[in-house]
């Protein structure tokens, strides 16, 4: 989830299937798997204490991914402490790094909320000698084992298709994300791009909304007031644009289920359980599936890894997924994560439809 300092989107060097098998030493990466051919081993002890660093806690989203994390460190064998929510403040999550790496951590997962002042964090755990795994949210600069995270250009350009294919022309608004954040950055950027290329007839306004339920609220009823005739909306964080959105839609009477007249056409990112609810209600039409689960999975075992001092490669992996190394020489894992519609909705294998 989580960008406010203006800059370039970090841009992904993928290494093709074929670019892979011709060169040996691209190995798949298998983080977690019997078939350890991930990288070199070093002499990292692999064992420890392991500190958690949350974002936030307010979204639906970031509270899934803090129940699936003890559950995954269990299963990963990782020694994980209490998680710590940095309360959407930059400077407090740094603060709350410091804390972990004076308690001792061996090792540390963090999602950060500002892809820029994260490198304080990570340069204070690099003094110590302490791996960092980020998750949800690549850092600018700073070292990192590896970042774990979705593909979030491709979330920008599966609402923009989708909104492209049902809208045939007229006025769309994207609801932003914190652009100093490089997700916020990236998906702005890449809906923004594909609008542009594939749907000329559809006219782009935009919601820099931070992460913010009352920004977002506020803002859309404002942009409605003067845009009554609104065809759709993507939304760039279910988990905080959701409910905000849904009810100032209702309060203006402008909520209106799919296939009627007058439906405002609303692609989500996240795959929390209440956007399953939302399509299956027709309120919204789809949403990406930020994977929460993976995300707590491969956080720990990534982590594990680097404490055992193994290192990683560019690549695809054992777990449906890329290495891909980005422009600043960080590697990331880019796990899938799929559009959901009425069609696949109620699939078993969506995290959202297995939470409790």
């Amino acid at each position: 989830m989580p960008g406010r300092t203006a800059g370039k989107r970090n841009r992904v060097r993928i290494v093709g299937a074929v670019a892979v098998a011709a060169s040996a030493s691209l190995a798949l990466a298998a983080c977690g798997s019997t078939k350890d051919t991930a990288g070199s081993t070093g002499e990292g002890g692999g064992s420890g204490k392991v500190g958690v660093v949350l974002p936030l806690l307010t979204s639906p989203f970031w509270q899934s991914y803090n129940d699936y994390v003890p559950k995954m460190a269990k299963s990963e064998g990782v020694d994980a402490l209490k998680t710590v929510n940095s309360n959407s403040d930059p400077s407090q999550q740094i603060t709350d790094i410091n804390n972990e790496l004076n308690q001792g951590v061996k090792g540390l997962v963090v999602a950060p909320l500002d892809s820029a002042a994260i490198e304080a964090g990570l340069d204070q755990a690099e003094r110590k000698g302490v791996p960092v795994v980020a998750v949800d949210v690549a850092p600018d600069k700073g070292k990192v084992a590896m970042v774990v995270r979705a593909n979030n250009v491709s979330y920008g350009e599966k609402a923009c298709q989708y909104l492209g294919e049902h809208i045939t022309s007229g006025k769309v608004v994207q609801i932003m994300g914190d652009l100093a954040s490089v997700n916020g950055r990236d998906r702005s950027e890449a809906f923004r791009a594909c609008v542009k290329k594939n749907f000329p007839k559809l006219k782009v306004l935009e919601i820099p909304a931070k992460w913010e339920s009352d920004t977002a609220a506020s803002q859309l009823s404002t942009l409605l007031n003067a845009n009554p005739d609104l065809k759709g909306i993507y939304m760039q964080a279910g988990g905080v644009y959701l409910a905000p959105t849904l009810q100032t839609l209702k309060s203006k009477g402008m909520l209106k289920k799919a296939g009627t007249a007058g439906h405002i056409a609303i692609v989500s990112n996240d795959g929390i359980p209440q956007e399953f609810d939302a399509i299956r209600k027709g309120e919204i039409d789809a949403t990406v599936s930020q994977p929460a689960d993976l995300y707590a999975r491969y956080g720990m075992c990534y982590i594990k890894a680097a404490m055992e001092g193994k290192t990683f490669k560019p690549g695809p992996t054992d777990h449906d997924s890329t290495i891909v190394e980005l422009s600043n020489g960080i590697l990331e894992d880019q796990l899938p994560a799929p559009l959901v519609t009425k069609d696949n909705v109620d699939d078993p294998k969506l995290w959202g439809n297995t939470v409790k």
